[in-house]
């Protein structure tokens, strides 16, 4: 076995035990040498320095201190970088890969509870589950049983897919069992991915028009802010639904307000813009929206799959094997 090499976690301290308990923490340290007292949540702390000179492998997640030139300084051995988390922009810089620094992410098992999420909400939304929810509680009594309600059902209900990224993807795999008909909008995928993926692929403006359910599973970049604005959301059928789990910003909040307001449209938003929403936001009281606290990607027990993923590259480190998360950083500024 060789010699573990010197690691520290760097990220909010609280998260730490829940991304590694007990099993995954002793996993990772039979191939790291780690403190899990020991949390930098600042670089500059005297006893982070301290360990930081001698670190090779550095782990990381929300909360992350920028790894800027001042503290990959104070970091003269570091060689990976360990993130239990999705995006590493928040806190990564060219620098890190200037001095040949490799990055890995647990952004492929993140993306999974964030497409099973998907996956519940376009089921539940082509029943229309959350209007005859409300429409149950006040109403206080049942239906007639073995009445049809018309213009509900999957049954070759429509569903549009805004982005092949790693969660677009994950969701292409999940909604394959099910009588849906899926198709994908990405300007970086050509129709021979598509086809490899299983879907058609349109444009943009032609999968609003044809889907009965828009996901959107985009990065945020500058490019994609308001990617869906006012011209776009009108291309939608009248009591088409909209889901957001990516970023709050890739929709225009003013024009989809308007829309729901007409009640033409449904929301259903895991993510703002701002986020959180004022209090006095009016997406709050709309009948047709339906509002989660960014909860789609890993909660509870699913952050332990993140630390689960970091063990598994701190092996594959320990044993000279590839990275299997490895962050390519020339397409780093299109990725989530």
């Amino acid at each position: 076995m060789p010699e573990r090499p010197q690691a520290l976690f760097a990220m909010t301290a609280q998260n730490v035990p829940h991304i590694f308990p007990p099993e995954v923490l002793a996993r990772l340290r039979e191939c790291v040498e780690i403190d899990p007292t020991l949390v930098a949540h600042d670089f500059t702390d005297p006893r982070v320095r301290e360990t930081l000179a001698r670190t090779e492998v550095l782990v990381t997640g929300w909360g992350c201190p920028v790894l800027d030139p001042a503290a990959l300084d104070a970091a003269p051995r570091l060689r990976a970088v360990l993130h239990a988390a999705g995006s590493v922009k928040g806190f990564t810089t060219p620098e890190v890969w200037r001095r040949g620094i490799v990055v890995s992410s647990a952004a492929a098992a993140n993306a999974l509870p964030v497409a099973e999420y998907t996956l519940a909400m376009i089921l539940l939304a082509g029943k229309d589950v959350f209007a005859f929810r409300d429409l149950l509680r006040t109403r206080r009594a049942g239906f007639p049983y073995g009445d049809i309600v018309p213009g509900i059902g999957n049954f070759h209900r429509r569903v549009g897919i805004v982005g092949a990224s790693r969660i677009g993807r994950r969701l292409i795999e999940l909604l394959r069992p099910h009588d849906l008909v899926v198709s994908l909008a990405d300007p970086y995928v050509d129709q021979a991915e598509a086809a490899r993926l299983g879907v058609p692929l349109l444009p943009l403006d032609d999968l609003l028009r044809t889907s009965d359910i828009v996901t959107v599973h985009a990065p945020q970049t500058p490019e994609t802010r308001h990617l869906l604005g006012a011209r776009e959301l009108a291309l939608m059928p009248d009591g088409s639904v909209l889901v957001n789990t990516a970023r709050g910003s890739l929709v225009d909040h003013d024009a989809l307000i308007g829309e729901l307001r007409t009640g033409r449209l449904t929301a259903i938003l895991d993510v703002t813009d701002p986020e959180p929403l004022p209090a006095d936001s009016p997406l709050f009281d709309f009948p047709n929206a339906f509002l989660t606290p960014h909860l789609a990607g890993s909660q509870g027990n699913e952050v332990a799959r993140l630390g689960r993923t970091v063990v598994e590259e701190a092996e594959r480190l320990l044993s000279g094997d590839g990275l299997v998360h490895l962050i390519d950083q020339s397409v780093l500024e299109r990725a989530a």
